[in-house]
């Protein structure tokens, strides 16, 4: 059902029709009301350069993806980093240190899943600055901070502006409710590079733009921890004639079970919604033999009993590449403002 809605809406928001232009005047006041509380905002600066990871579009655009490899990235550049994130869907209001083994509700699923594959300090706080402030006085030897989404979080002063267009690029280019957008197309004038994440879309704006691309990588058996190439699997299930169930909770369902398509691993699809909770198990009456789920749903599975002893699951983990152009820029952007700021201290 949350699926079924998700895709409804964002279908709606594709074009110019009926539905948006009757909604249209909505948007104007969302506009006014949204640069009215900008005005009255005063950004706090961190210590360290912050490099903001965002997007205009409401929902899932791939920035979590962008995220991990931006930290792998600068390690391997020689600089330490570390994650604020607000951790959609969390229930704990209180700033979270993330760990391997948090429980995703209390941390939520992004950071989690940051925190399991980049492995590198993460904090989560609705007040980005807050989870700064906690990240650095845990972990000093941070010396750059990625915020996961945050380009419309205001109170935190940025260095490095990122914006993600997924593969719904930017809709019908309105800004909500009559459109996907929390910010006008303009919005993309400001930011300091364009990150292109699977989309077709031409992005009208003076601001540089890289393409990222992505592949499915080893797939893990969540039961057991086992890794297999996933071209090995795809030949066991060809050979066996297994049944295949491919499901996601992600953003963009359609886009994982293509990728699936193109190592010859097809079946039924099971859309769940982004950020699905698994508090009921969709695989129970699944008569599948083989399961394929992404990372981000993997870390709730996980601290599910019943779904985690499933050794039909198995996790096809996302492997992104950046621009290797781009990543050079801001690795020597990011080495000049902490020179900068290790200057001004």
């Amino acid at each position: 059902m949350q699926a079924a809605l998700e895709q409804w809406v964002h279908g709606r928001w594709s074009a110019r029709g009926l539905v948006p232009c009757l909604l249209s005047p909505l948007s104007l006041i969302y506009l006014a009301v949204s640069r009215y509380r900008a005005s009255r905002i005063k950004p706090e600066r961190l210590p360290v350069p912050v490099v903001v990871v965002g997007n205009i579009y409401v929902g899932g655009t791939g920035k979590t993806p962008v995220t991990i490899q931006l930290v792998r990235e600068l390690r391997h550049a020689g600089f330490h980093p570390g994650v604020i994130s607000r951790g959609f869907g969390r229930t704990a209001e209180e700033i979270h240190l993330v760990t391997d083994d948090s429980d995703a509700k209390d941390v939520g699923d992004e950071p989690l899943l940051i925190a399991q594959q980049a492995k590198c300090p993460v904090a989560v706080g609705r007040r980005r600055i807050l989870a700064g402030r906690l990240l650095l006085a845990k972990h000093p030897e941070v010396d750059v901070i990625i915020s996961d989404d945050g380009l419309q979080h205001l109170y935190l002063e940025r260095d490095i502006e990122l914006a993600v267009v997924g593969a719904r690029g930017i809709g019908n280019g309105w800004v909500l409710p009559a459109g996907p957008l929390r910010e006008p197309p303009s919005r993309l004038d400001s930011v300091d590079a364009i990150i292109l994440n699977a989309t077709n879309d031409t992005i009208a704006s003076r601001t540089p733009r890289y393409a990222a691309t992505s592949q499915l990588g080893s797939v893990t058996q969540l039961a057991t921890g086992k890794v297999r190439s996933i071209n090995d699997l795809s030949h066991r299930i060809a050979e066996k004639e297994a049944k295949v169930l491919c499901a996601a909770g992600i953003a963009a369902p359609q886009r994982f079970f293509s990728m699936l398509r193109a190592h010859d691993i097809e079946g039924k699809s099971m859309p769940l919604g982004d950020h699905f909770d698994f508090k009921t198990n969709p695989f129970a009456s699944s008569d599948a033999e083989f399961i394929f789920i992404t990372g981000k749903d993997a870390v709730k599975c996980r601290q599910i009993p019943e779904i985690a002893q499933d050794e039909r699951i198995w996790v096809a983990d996302l492997e992104m590449q950046l621009d290797p152009f781009f990543i050079n820029n801001l690795i020597e952007r990011v080495r000049q403002l902490k020179d900068e700021k290790s200057t001004a201290r």
